[in-house]
């Protein structure tokens, strides 16, 4: 009897798992959410994580996101970007851990039926309990770490509770944070700050889908793609089954399975194997200034007995990154067997990593306008992958990398040495895991082209070699980077890049002038000329109209931190180049003319001298905070005047001063050749008298280079002189760009230079600027609403006989504010005495809220609303 009961029960044991209707889906725990300081919490995780608690008191929060968000959401603390808010916030209600709490709802479930929870991002230390029951104690630790559990044993049909208690970093943590752009947040960012999702599938879970490929760069008319993803059995019977691939519609794939109870395995797509994978005339992913980014779609599904028990969707773009260096020793970058040159901007979230997808959207919407192709995350940011699936469809390349922020002890708050602050054990296990972590997530969008672990700073060889080891076993298909600055690993040779400035202000010519150390040669990972002042509409959201001018303390606040808690460099240039500025309208006008000026020549200088410059990015792009340094577009996505002058440089076909060899430049940033061009070359005096003009025609100037034309035989004698010029393809003017220059050049101090800086000795006299008489345009205007889009037309003609200088547009709503994100086609331009320009631009329906109106502006423009 007993021995007929145990071959029964041995004989059901072996056989296969019964197919169920399994639910496969993913489900984002988003909503619901509750806050509150473990110091005003009574009860333990087992109480706060059942049914029976109530969270009296407990204050609304947003995940993913901070405590600090939620909190300002809720009203707790108000304006805290207003003048020096912030410094008034304790950070002691911080010190101590706070608890969040959600409710979700589940249906019921079948048996066998796997429920996974996974964090894609808790910072810093967190313990998490479900219906009562602790799912994991606060051994759980590190702000880029992704932690996965399986809760199908805690979780019931109906309302589940989920409790987390969240600890701030500790001095010494490898944690998210910024640098010096900004100041800390008073909770050091503390939450959870990334999505939250559960994963509910069969016995058998998909987990890990990487995409490889590879492509005949020669012809770029064939391509291979390698697919693999990691298979787990949850049960405790082996099972067989179907892992099934579809790409599109055309390309399936399959291969039969057996796992061990509880076990995993990696089963991977070859083309060697799989010829459906060796594609021909695959549509390639291009940077957006190269080509179309164009995207697949790849399915995976698991299927027992017919019956899928997991499934994973995969967003991916057929394209191969390379490196090389030059004969310079200079690193660049080939997208598909072409060289390109990077140019783009720092990103940085919010302060209170509080960033909306319409934010995300605007910034890269505003990146492909400016005629960018990068965006370099100093740090992994973005609270899901929202930002980089924009990335991928606008065909922006997205350098992503460790923060500066690790390698120095007064933003880690504890020892640094010469490998940073990464030293301990713990340390390190921290960032390894942390590495590994961010690969996988990260690892399958095209817009992803190098990995950056090291920033200022080299990590420790044993450290570099835990990084490559995870990059060579998670992510073979890019290049890797072991620092953002000019240094020589022992294990990986020389970074071929360079950080060494500038970050504060430099004329225009020095971009074009300096051999050693930030102009226009080799991939300089961040630099910049320094601040971006916005405008008069952003500066009173952070500054006391009583200490709005003259300048005052309250400015310095918004400044950014370390050498740069000043404008000194910037205000001294104004004065010297442009004179005093007498009121703050007068202050402001000369600092959006810096703004654009700079901008404009550094982005220029890099483009005019490929090959041997490789790669720009702007220091920084965007703004975590209300601030006066570093940024094309400020807070409020309020664009400067440095936005317009990024836009003019990156024009498709482009046409610019050459500060350097005192001659002009036409050059083509597309990737085809261009047919026959004009280039139409006019200096003027002050007084619009015209001293020189030719008329040059050009044939097939090839992609991504630049011809020089030669040096100006004209240098007229005056302080300031104008020069216009224009380029005209089949007729069509394709390039207009304006300059102010000077017979006194702007001289460069360079014994002084230091890592930050290269000061003047002499400054060129623009001074007369400061003189022109106000100008009335002629405007008509018209706003016209097409579906989701608002568009403005607007006919400027300047009918009288002075110079229309920085000629600004603006749409603002009945309220004066100004709508953004805008997108016009250009701005802050000049008008010659009877010339007509039309400017084209657009917004978002849903942001004009009111009947908006056209305001004009600009340095001696007399205002219109329209």
């Amino acid at each position: 009897m007993k021995h007929g009961y145990y071959l029964s029960l041995l004989m059901s044991l072996a056989l296969p798992l019964r197919a169920q209707q399994w639910l496969t889906a993913k489900q984002p725990l988003n909503e619901n959410w509750q806050i509150q300081s473990a110091a005003k919490v009574t009860g333990h995780g087992k109480e706060i994580s059942s049914l029976n608690y109530s969270p009296d008191q407990w204050y609304p929060a947003k995940v993913p996101g901070t405590v600090m968000a939620s909190l300002v959401e809720d009203g707790v603390y108000k304006d805290i970007f207003f003048h020096n808010n912030m410094e008034h916030i304790a950070t002691d209600p911080f010190k101590v851990p706070w608890w969040h709490r959600t409710t979700f709802n589940l249906p019921a479930m079948p048996p066998g039926q796997v429920v996974q929870l996974l964090f894609n991002g808790i910072n810093y230390r967190a313990a998490i309990w479900i219906n009562g029951q602790q799912v994991a104690t606060d051994t759980l630790r590190g702000g880029f770490r992704r932690f996965r559990f399986d809760v199908s044993k805690l979780v019931h049909a109906g309302t589940n509770v989920m409790a987390v208690e969240v600890t701030a970093p500790a001095p010494g943590e490898p944690t998210l944070g910024f640098v010096d752009w900004n100041p800390a947040p008073p909770d050091k960012n503390m939450g959870i700050w990334r999505d939250v999702q559960l994963l509910l599938s069969g016995p058998v879970t998909i987990s890990q889908p990487f995409v490889q490929t590879n492509i005949d760069t020669a012809t770029g008319k064939r391509a291979s793609v390698t697919v693999s993803t990691f298979l787990a059995n949850e049960s405790n019977q082996a099972v067989t089954g179907t892992l099934e691939g579809r790409i599109g519609k055309e390309i399936r794939f399959s291969q039969q399975v057996t796992l061990s109870p509880n076990s995993h395995r990696q089963v991977t797509f070859r083309p060697q194997q799989y010829p459906v994978l060796n594609i021909l005339n695959p549509r390639l992913w291009w940077t957006r200034d190269l080509g179309k980014p164009e995207l697949y779609q790849l399915s995976l599904q698991f299927k027992v007995n017919n019956t899928v028990t997991d499934k994973r969707n995969v967003t991916f773009g057929i394209r191969q990154v390379s490196d090389y260096i030059n004969a310079d020793g200079h690193r660049g970058y080939i997208l598909n067997g072409r060289k390109l040159l990077i140019r783009g901007g720092g990103w940085t979230d919010p302060m209170l990593l509080n960033a909306s997808a319409d934010y995300e959207r605007a910034g890269i919407d505003y990146a492909v306008h400016m005629n960018l192709n990068t965006i370099r995350m100093e740090g992994f940011w973005g609270n899901n992958q929202h930002l980089y699936d924009l990335c991928d469809e606008r065909g922006i390349l997205v350098m992503v990398g460790w923060s500066a922020h690790w390698e120095w002890d007064n933003y880690m708050g504890s020892p640094a040495d010469e490998y940073g602050g990464i030293i301990t054990p713990e340390q390190q296990f921290i960032a390894t895991e942390s590495w590994k972590d961010q690969i996988i997530w990260l690892r399958n969008h095209p817009s992803v082209f190098v990995w950056v672990y090291g920033s200022d700073k080299l990590p420790r060889p044993g450290l570099e070699q835990q990084y490559l080891d995870i990059l060579h076993q998670y992510d073979p298909s890019r290049p890797s980077l072991s620092s953002a600055h000019d240094n020589t690993s022992t294990i990986s040779g020389p970074a071929g890049v360079k950080m060494r400035g500038p970050y504060d202000y430099v004329p225009p010519d020095y971009w074009y002038i300096d051999d050693k150390n930030g102009g226009a040669f080799g991939f300089n990972t961040e630099t910049g000329p320094g601040p971006q002042v916005p405008l008069l509409e952003s500066l009173q959201k952070m500054i006391p109209a009583d200490s709005l001018w003259p300048i005052s303390n309250a400015w310095m606040y918004h400044a950014a931190r370390g050498e740069f808690h000043n404008l000194d460099y910037y205000n001294n240039a104004m004065e010297k180049r442009l004179g005093s500025p007498v009121s703050l309208n007068d202050y402001l006008r000369k600092a959006q003319y810096l703004n654009y000026e700079g901008m404009r020549a550094m982005l220029e200088a890099f483009a005019a001298n490929r090959p041997a410059a490789t790669g720009i990015v702007q220091w920084m792009y965007n703004s975590s905070w209300p601030k006066l340094w570093w940024q094309l577009y400020d807070y409020y996505l309020l664009p400067t005047a440095a936005f317009y002058g990024a836009r003019k440089a990156g024009e498709p076909l482009h046409i610019s001063w050459n500060y350097g060899r005192r001659g002009v430049d036409v050059i083509n940033n597309t990737a085809n050749s261009a047919g026959q061009l004009k280039a139409s070359i006019q200096v003027m005096d002050t007084a619009l008298k015209t001293l020189y003009r030719i008329d040059t025609t050009l044939r097939d100037l090839q992609p991504q280079q630049a011809f020089h034309l030669p040096a100006l035989p004209v240098q007229p004698a005056a302080p300031t002189w104008y020069l216009d010029l224009q380029l005209q393809d089949k007729g069509k003017v394709v390039s207009r760009n304006f300059y102010v220059l000077s017979s006194r050049q702007d001289l460069l101090d360079t014994a002084k230079t230091n890592w930050y800086i290269t000061p003047q000795s002499q400054f060129a006299d623009l001074s007369s600027l400061g003189h022109l008489p106000a100008v009335k345009l002629d405007m008509q205007s018209k706003l016209t609403r097409k579906n989701d889009t608002t568009f403005a037309r607007v006919v400027l003609k300047n009918p009288g006989k002075e110079l229309a200088f920085m000629v600004h547009l603006d749409i603002r709503r009945q309220s004066g504010e100004t709508v953004v994100p805008v997108f016009w086609e250009d701005n802050d331009i000049t008008i010659l005495p009877g010339e007509t320009r039309e400017i084209n631009g657009y917004v978002h329906t849903k942001d004009l809220q009111q009947p908006a109106v056209i305001a004009l502006s600009g340095w001696n423009i007399v205002p219109i609303h329209q």
